[in-house]
């Protein structure tokens, strides 16, 4: 146990309705041994803290940070305890509530299966609602399928060196989540010269006109911050989902929902009278630079 000399803020991890994906994530973050060393953990679900789950399930103490992963369900129970009963009992003493991933944030995909009773801490996709709404000033939602783990250690971090985390309208930090998923892709002059990907997994052309991305649209920070420091998700050729955003799941992940051959959704900021203007100019030129590699595909396909 802690010594009473001890004045680190203490965090509680706990979870909902999940498939652990974030608390994978986090255990991948390169410098977790000296993150987790500015805390006094109490109880995580797979690595060792203060008290055992039983203890977190009877609500036995009280925490600084709680850190709550997955949907929210008022039914469910934990070690037979209600966990209505145990997000309460934390909450209300709790300085900074955290919830980590889109289904903490925003139901994710467990709100997806079963709307009824799945949902945020603070949110049902974008409309406010959930358990901890009287707690809200408190919230900060980390969103993504899974949470960045280096965006993890970025709010945490401002929580241990006693700064405040400014929050956006859905309560995201503004410092990983002002800039969209677009903004860092290595696809973006194929974006703006409208030259579209003929497959999955190919490093040219842009994924948004046939294949359902999602980047232009969605705030993240997932090509500024590289997973593994190395790579993203359009940088191997395969569409942003949006899964930072209060509507993902959407169905049809891999094509791009069109009305008479034009987008249904267009970029964050630009009006679709415009885009479709810009679009048909870009489309008249062809860039041989860009479009040789593809053309090439083509033939072997």
């Amino acid at each position: 146990m802690h010594s009473k000399q001890d004045k680190r803020p203490t965090l509680l991890w706990i979870q909902g309705v999940t498939c652990n994906g974030n608390t994978h994530s986090f255990l991948n973050l390169p410098n977790i041994d000296q993150l987790l060393v500015k805390f006094r953990l109490l109880h995580h679900p797979s690595l060792a803290g203060e008290y055992s789950f039983e203890d977190m399930a009877a609500c036995r103490f009280k925490c600084d940070i709680l850190i709550f992963e997955g949907a929210y369900d008022p039914l469910m129970k934990r070690g037979g305890v209600l966990l209505s009963k145990i997000v309460e009992h934390y909450a209300q003493t709790a300085g900074h509530i955290i919830g980590v991933g889109s289904c903490a944030s925003f139901g994710g995909m467990f709100k997806a299966s079963a709307p009824e009773r799945n949902s945020g801490l603070i949110f049902n996709e974008e409309i406010e609602y959930g358990p901890l709404l009287k707690y809200k000033s408190k919230v900060i939602n980390i969103a993504g399928c899974p949470a960045h783990p280096e965006w993890i250690s970025y709010t945490l971090s401002m929580i241990a060196a006693g700064k405040k985390v400014q929050v956006d309208e859905l309560h995201r930090p503004i410092e990983l989540f002002s800039n969209l998923a677009h903004h860092g892709c290595i696809r973006n002059e194929y974006f703006e010269w409208k030259v579209d990907a003929v497959a999955f997994g190919k490093k040219e052309g842009c994924l948004f006109y046939e294949y359902g991305c999602r980047a232009p649209m969605t705030h993240a920070s997932c090509n500024k911050i590289l997973w593994n420091e190395v790579s993203s998700k359009t940088r191997v050729g395969t569409p942003c989902f949006g899964c930072t955003e209060p509507d993902f799941p959407r169905q049809n992940l891999f094509s791009t929902k069109k009305n008479m051959s034009i987008p249904v959704d267009v970029p964050i900021g630009v009006p679709k009278r415009s885009y479709l203007t810009l679009t048909g100019i870009a489309k008249a030129f062809h860039i041989q630079r860009l479009e040789g590699k593809l053309i090439d595909y083509k033939k072997t396909d």
